[in-house]
Protein backbone atom coordinates (compact mmCIF):
# COMPACT_ATOMS: atom_id res chain seq x y z
CA UNK A 1 0.00 0.00 0.00
CA UNK A 2 1.45 3.34 -1.02
CA UNK A 3 1.69 6.21 1.48
CA UNK A 4 -1.06 8.81 1.47
CA UNK A 5 0.00 12.17 0.07
CA UNK A 6 -0.69 15.43 1.87
CA UNK A 7 -3.17 16.41 -0.85
CA UNK A 8 -5.07 13.13 -0.46
CA UNK A 9 -5.12 13.51 3.31
CA UNK A 10 -6.40 17.07 3.01
CA UNK A 11 -9.11 16.02 0.55
CA UNK A 12 -10.23 13.17 2.83
CA UNK A 13 -10.45 15.59 5.74
CA UNK A 14 -12.44 18.14 3.73
CA UNK A 15 -14.90 15.43 2.69
CA UNK A 16 -15.14 14.18 6.28
CA UNK A 17 -15.63 17.71 7.67
CA UNK A 18 -18.45 18.45 5.22
CA UNK A 19 -20.11 15.16 6.13
CA UNK A 20 -19.97 15.51 9.92
CA UNK A 21 -20.17 19.28 10.38
CA UNK A 22 -23.94 19.77 10.56
CA UNK A 23 -24.89 16.58 12.45
CA UNK A 24 -22.24 17.20 15.11
CA UNK A 25 -23.16 20.90 15.40
CA UNK A 26 -26.85 20.03 15.84
CA UNK A 27 -25.90 17.47 18.49
CA UNK A 28 -23.90 20.11 20.37
CA UNK A 29 -26.52 22.88 20.04
CA UNK A 30 -29.10 20.64 21.70
CA UNK A 31 -26.79 20.37 24.69
CA UNK A 32 -25.09 23.75 25.05
CA UNK A 33 -25.02 27.37 23.90
CA UNK A 34 -23.86 28.35 20.40
CA UNK A 35 -20.40 29.74 21.32
CA UNK A 36 -19.52 26.62 23.31
CA UNK A 37 -20.91 24.41 20.53
CA UNK A 38 -18.72 26.17 17.98
CA UNK A 39 -15.64 25.82 20.19
CA UNK A 40 -16.28 22.13 20.76
CA UNK A 41 -16.99 21.61 17.06
CA UNK A 42 -13.65 23.20 16.21
CA UNK A 43 -11.88 20.95 18.69
CA UNK A 44 -13.73 17.94 17.27
CA UNK A 45 -12.54 18.77 13.78
CA UNK A 46 -9.00 19.14 15.11
CA UNK A 47 -9.19 15.67 16.66
CA UNK A 48 -10.54 14.32 13.37
CA UNK A 49 -7.59 15.85 11.53
CA UNK A 50 -5.07 14.47 13.99
CA UNK A 51 -6.66 11.01 14.07
CA UNK A 52 -7.81 10.90 10.45
CA UNK A 53 -6.52 7.36 10.01
CA UNK A 54 -8.73 6.19 12.91
CA UNK A 55 -11.96 7.75 11.60
CA UNK A 56 -14.20 4.96 10.28
CA UNK A 57 -14.58 4.98 6.51
CA UNK A 58 -18.15 3.66 6.64
CA UNK A 59 -20.60 6.61 6.49
CA UNK A 60 -22.94 5.06 9.06
CA UNK A 61 -20.04 4.84 11.55
CA UNK A 62 -18.38 8.19 10.84
CA UNK A 63 -20.95 10.48 12.45
CA UNK A 64 -21.30 8.39 15.64
CA UNK A 65 -17.50 8.32 15.96
CA UNK A 66 -17.34 12.11 15.62
CA UNK A 67 -20.19 12.54 18.11
CA UNK A 68 -18.34 10.42 20.67
CA UNK A 69 -15.34 12.73 20.27
CA UNK A 70 -17.60 15.79 20.56
CA UNK A 71 -19.31 14.35 23.64
CA UNK A 72 -16.00 13.94 25.45
CA UNK A 73 -14.84 17.41 24.42
CA UNK A 74 -18.16 18.92 25.53
CA UNK A 75 -17.81 17.20 28.90
CA UNK A 76 -14.35 18.75 29.24
CA UNK A 77 -15.74 22.19 28.36
CA UNK A 78 -18.55 21.80 30.88
CA UNK A 79 -16.08 20.76 33.60
CA UNK A 80 -13.99 23.83 32.81
CA UNK A 81 -17.09 26.03 33.12
CA UNK A 82 -17.97 24.47 36.48
CA UNK A 83 -14.40 25.11 37.70
CA UNK A 84 -14.70 28.71 36.54
CA UNK A 85 -17.95 29.15 38.45
CA UNK A 86 -16.39 27.60 41.56
CA UNK A 87 -13.56 30.12 41.19
CA UNK A 88 -16.07 32.95 41.33
CA UNK A 89 -17.70 31.54 44.44
CA UNK A 90 -14.41 30.76 46.15
CA UNK A 91 -12.88 34.16 45.47
CA UNK A 92 -15.98 36.00 46.61
CA UNK A 93 -16.36 33.79 49.70
CA UNK A 94 -12.73 33.81 50.83
CA UNK A 95 -11.79 37.34 49.88
CA UNK A 96 -14.95 39.30 49.14
CA UNK A 97 -14.74 42.84 47.85
CA UNK A 98 -15.71 45.70 50.12
CA UNK A 99 -19.36 46.23 51.03
CA UNK A 100 -19.76 48.19 47.81
CA UNK A 101 -20.64 44.91 46.09
CA UNK A 102 -23.71 43.22 47.51
CA UNK A 103 -22.82 39.64 46.63
CA UNK A 104 -26.23 38.30 47.64
CA UNK A 105 -27.97 40.52 45.08
CA UNK A 106 -25.82 39.35 42.16
CA UNK A 107 -26.93 36.48 39.98
CA UNK A 108 -24.43 33.90 38.75
CA UNK A 109 -23.93 35.61 35.41
CA UNK A 110 -23.17 39.01 36.90
CA UNK A 111 -20.72 37.49 39.39
CA UNK A 112 -19.04 35.51 36.68
CA UNK A 113 -18.73 38.54 34.45
CA UNK A 114 -17.32 40.67 37.27
CA UNK A 115 -14.63 38.17 38.17
CA UNK A 116 -13.81 37.27 34.57
CA UNK A 117 -13.42 40.94 33.65
CA UNK A 118 -11.32 41.61 36.74
CA UNK A 119 -9.08 38.62 35.95
CA UNK A 120 -8.50 39.89 32.42
CA UNK A 121 -7.28 43.21 33.79
CA UNK A 122 -4.74 41.52 36.06
CA UNK A 123 -1.23 40.67 35.00
CA UNK A 124 -1.16 37.26 33.32
CA UNK A 125 0.96 35.79 36.10
CA UNK A 126 -1.47 36.98 38.80
CA UNK A 127 -4.51 35.65 36.93
CA UNK A 128 -2.85 32.25 36.40
CA UNK A 129 -1.82 32.09 40.06
CA UNK A 130 -5.42 32.76 41.14
CA UNK A 131 -6.72 30.13 38.72
CA UNK A 132 -4.27 27.55 40.05
CA UNK A 133 -5.38 28.37 43.58
CA UNK A 134 -9.13 28.47 42.95
CA UNK A 135 -9.68 26.03 40.08
CA UNK A 136 -7.03 23.47 40.85
CA UNK A 137 -7.10 23.84 44.63
CA UNK A 138 -3.36 24.45 44.91
CA UNK A 139 -2.02 25.94 48.10
CA UNK A 140 1.38 27.55 48.60
CA UNK A 141 3.47 24.33 48.54
CA UNK A 142 1.88 23.14 45.27
CA UNK A 143 2.00 26.64 43.77
CA UNK A 144 5.69 26.78 44.66
CA UNK A 145 6.33 23.59 42.68
CA UNK A 146 4.38 24.80 39.66
CA UNK A 147 6.07 28.22 39.69
CA UNK A 148 9.52 26.98 40.64
CA UNK A 149 9.77 29.25 43.69
CA UNK A 150 9.79 28.81 47.46
CA UNK A 151 6.57 28.11 49.34
CA UNK A 152 6.91 31.42 51.16
CA UNK A 153 7.30 33.33 47.88
CA UNK A 154 4.24 31.53 46.50
CA UNK A 155 2.19 32.52 49.55
CA UNK A 156 3.27 36.15 49.18
CA UNK A 157 2.48 36.19 45.45
CA UNK A 158 -0.92 34.62 46.09
CA UNK A 159 -1.73 37.18 48.77
CA UNK A 160 -0.73 40.03 46.44
CA UNK A 161 -2.68 38.56 43.52
CA UNK A 162 -5.79 38.34 45.71
CA UNK A 163 -5.33 41.96 46.75
CA UNK A 164 -4.98 43.04 43.10
CA UNK A 165 -8.10 41.10 42.17
CA UNK A 166 -9.98 42.73 45.02
CA UNK A 167 -8.85 46.15 43.79
CA UNK A 168 -10.02 45.33 40.27
CA UNK A 169 -13.40 44.18 41.58
CA UNK A 170 -13.76 47.41 43.55
CA UNK A 171 -12.85 49.48 40.48
CA UNK A 172 -15.47 47.60 38.49
CA UNK A 173 -18.07 48.68 41.03
CA UNK A 174 -17.01 52.32 40.79
CA UNK A 175 -15.41 52.42 44.23
CA UNK A 176 -12.13 54.20 44.68
CA UNK A 177 -10.82 51.49 46.97
CA UNK A 178 -10.11 54.00 49.74
CA UNK A 179 -11.83 53.94 53.08
CA UNK A 180 -12.88 57.32 54.38
CA UNK A 181 -12.07 57.90 58.02
CA UNK A 182 -14.82 59.92 59.68
CA UNK A 183 -13.92 59.92 63.30
CA UNK A 184 -11.32 61.55 65.52
CA UNK A 185 -9.01 64.42 64.80
CA UNK A 186 -8.73 65.17 61.07
CA UNK A 187 -6.73 68.37 61.45
CA UNK A 188 -3.42 66.56 61.54
CA UNK A 189 -0.77 66.62 64.27
CA UNK A 190 -0.86 69.36 66.91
Amino acid sequence: MRPVTDAEREQRFRTLAEFILEPVRRYLLRRTDAPTADDVLSETLLVCWRRLEEVPAEPDETIPWAIVVARYLLANAQRAERRRLRLVGKILALDPPAAVVDVASLDGTAETDLVRDALTRLRTADAELLRLWAWDGFESPQLAIVLGISSNAAAIRLHRAKARLKDELLKAQGASGHVRYEGGNTDGPR
